[in-house]
């Protein structure tokens, strides 16, 4: 990582200190909403397994795309305020202003999966998965939110402002919840159930799902694998190209 990269981030970081909502939203909902689904929802749903163990997954994903509404918006409150402007004369590197964004997205998704995951343990979680299993939910978790990072870094540069920023994460936020993170596909209706199977992040928790378990699916892993990565080409192609024309 360059200097200018750290400078970046070391401001990145400060700033989410001073925006408790945003560390609100991207530490405790997770959590509140895991709370929510396993004591007022759990028993509702037949899922073959201890609720905790199936729901597990899906919530470490929602945990990685809850915090990037706050990504978005700081992205275009730097677009739409000046600051790009004085690190241009500055000679900061354009690709240090992105990746900045980026790597504190990263780390704050990561404190929040950590939290989840503490405390799903408290309520009864009980993986099976072994010390290599754990380190490829590790590495998955990471893939997804380096890739989720770059297309919200993306977003927030094409928004008019910081409030549109914001919305704009929204389908990002919204989208675990037509997956098989809280129920699975087939127990849906048909369309929603089609759409659930193949929409990016249904592969993505059946992987960690399958490794968390001790039995890791291969081919959900090669498409977990390949959403990731076309999302992180995405996103990083297109914050760059945007990145140019608006600074």
């Amino acid at each position: 990582m360059s200097a200018n990269s750290l400078v970046m981030l070391r401001r990145n970081v400060k700033h989410l200190g001073r925006n408790p909502t945003s560390v609100f939203n991207a530490v405790l909902m997770p959590i509140i909403i895991m709370l929510m689904f396993v004591y007022m929802f759990g028993d509702a749903f037949d899922v073959g397994v201890d609720y905790i163990d199936y729901a597990t997954p899906g919530l470490i994903l929602l945990a990685v795309c809850y915090g990037l509404g706050g990504t978005a918006t700081a992205v275009n409150s730097d677009m739409t305020k000046g600051i790009i402007n004085r690190f241009k004369v500055m000679d900061v590197s354009r690709g240090a202003v992105l990746a900045g964004h980026v790597i504190a997205s990263l780390l704050t998704n990561l404190i929040a999966v950590a939290a989840l995951i503490g405390v799903a343990f408290l309520l009864g979680f009980s993986p099976k998965a072994g010390l290599i299993d754990w380190l490829a939910v590790g590495g998955v978790t990471v893939l997804l939110a380096f890739a989720a990072g770059w297309f919200t870094v993306a977003l927030g540069l094409s928004a008019k402002s910081p409030e549109t920023a914001g919305m704009a994460a929204v389908p990002l936020v919204m989208l675990p919840f037509f997956s098989s993170a809280i129920v699975p596909a087939e127990k849906m209706g048909p369309g929603l159930r089609q759409f659930a199977e193949y929409q990016p992040f249904t592969p993505i928790i059946e992987t960690m799902r399958g490794l968390l378990d001790g039995t890791p699916d291969t081919t959900d892993a090669s498409v977990a694998v390949t959403w990731c990565v076309a999302i992180a080409l995405v996103g990083y192609l297109w914050a760059r190209s945007t990145f140019r024309k608006r600074a």
